[in-house]
């Protein structure tokens, strides 16, 4: 069953186990003697004894620097992803760019084509905003059925972040504005990158006008290299590859340019042949992180279910979790305000009788949009694609405590 429990009957006190008797807390080594000094890691650094908290990739890639690595969402707390963990997904591996030799080129259908130095982007006026990143092809291995994989390497293409930068409406603004050319009107936007690849896709405009971002900072930090130092668009709930790293060059047109990231790569194939071209936003879609697969419940009692929820078309209106399979469910407790296109972590409390149990999250966002059971994703698209999955995950908890995707 879901439902609450009073703290006492969850955190046991420390007692011999001869007599019963409380204990008292000892003098640890680290008590003795003054630690480290100050500025011992001028950039702060993780506790040793988190070492294992680390991005790790899921499989080999056969295209030279093509590569990603995987958030451990198990493992972090609250909605925000620190900065060494954010998830990678590269094409051509990750470029070494000096910033004040950067440049942001922006033309097609403006009045007054512009180039941008990275000095002239940040004396722009600028905004901070919270809004995850997620790969297209984040939880492709749960396609055909349960993988067996741990929660990082299902959902870790997942990431979640405050970043920092300028409106796209300001810098066409800055442009002097759109303009057209014999009769054409600016409809899209084409967003190029300047690594080896060349990365390049178009968006229509009206969808990110007034709400992507060329941002040049991430948790208050500038961005990392793997994540598009030192300039990269945002895209509020468009699947990753669309928010392009390291930002070069932006050009207004009246049509896409078919490149191949949005013809033969990033195109949703449907059961019967045909192709769902241009899908941008990430619908709905959550996940348990604790308990999950790796962990293992210890003996029988109070255990949280906690995990995120998020969508790439508003904000997140209801977690519901189940325990039993999904025959039923109930309301899960959300932290603060679900915010718009971000990361919201959802908290269920659960007694565990030490049987075996299976248990199920499943998110509403803010468009009344339900997050479907797998069966029901198959049976609308087919087996063909490996992009945008959003099927309810399920976790099997058997009577010896282990979790497992089965």
């Amino acid at each position: 069953m879901l439902g609450g429990l009073a703290l006492s009957a969850v955190v046991a006190p420390h007692a011999n186990a001869a007599s019963g008797l409380l204990q008292p807390i000892g003098v640890d080594p680290w008590s003795r003697m003054p630690g480290a000094p100050i500025l011992d890691h001028p950039y702060g650094l993780p506790s040793p004894h988190e070492a294992d908290v680390v991005r790790r990739a899921a499989r080999a890639w056969p295209v030279p620097g093509a590569a990603s690595s995987l958030t451990p969402l198990a493992d972090l707390h609250g909605a925000i992803t620190p900065n060494g963990l954010v998830y990678e997904r590269h094409h051509a591996g990750v470029p070494d760019i000096d910033p004040d030799h950067h440049r942001l080129v922006i033309h097609g259908f403006v009045r007054e084509p512009k180039l941008f130095t990275m000095d002239d982007l940040m004396r722009l006026p600028s905004e901070s905003r919270v809004h995850f990143l997620e790969c297209s092809g984040n939880t492709a291995s749960e396609w055909k059925g349960p993988s067996g994989l741990p929660v990082q390497l299902t959902h870790g293409l997942l990431s979640c972040c405050e970043w920092t930068g300028v409106r796209l409406s300001t810098l066409i603004e800055a442009a002097g504005g759109l303009a057209s050319n014999d009769g054409q009107q600016p409809r899209w936007i084409l967003a190029e990158g300047a690594d080896a690849a060349a990365m390049t896709r178009s968006l229509p405009l009206d969808r990110v006008l007034d709400h992507a971002l060329v941002v040049y900072a991430q948790n208050g930090e500038r961005l990392r290299p793997e994540n598009g130092y030192p300039l990269r668009l945002l895209v509020p709930g468009f699947e990753g590859n669309t928010n392009v790293k390291w930002l070069r060059r932006l050009k207004l047109v009246d049509a896409p340019l078919e490149t191949r990231e949005e013809t033969s790569k990033y195109t949703n194939l449907l059961a019967d042949g045909r192709a769902r071209q241009f899908v941008f936003e990430m619908d709905a879609k959550s996940v348990i992180t604790r308990p999950s697969p790796g962990h293992k419940l210890t003996t029988h009692g109070y255990y949280p279910i906690v995990g995120l929820a998020w969508s790439g078309r508003g904000a997140i209106r209801q977690v519901d979790v189940s325990v039993d399979g999904g025959a039923s469910w109930q309301a899960a407790r959300l932290d603060g305000p679900p915010r718009d296109r971000a990361l919201t972590r959802f908290h269920a409390g659960w007694v565990w009788n030490g049987g075996p149990a299976t248990i199920l999250s499943r998110a509403t966002d803010s468009t009344g949009y339900i997050q479907p059971t797998r069966e029901a994703l198959v049976a609308a698209r087919g087996l063909n694609s490996n992009y945008h999955y959003n099927g309810i995950q399920q976790w099997r908890i058997d009577a010896d405590g282990s979790v497992k995707n089965a």
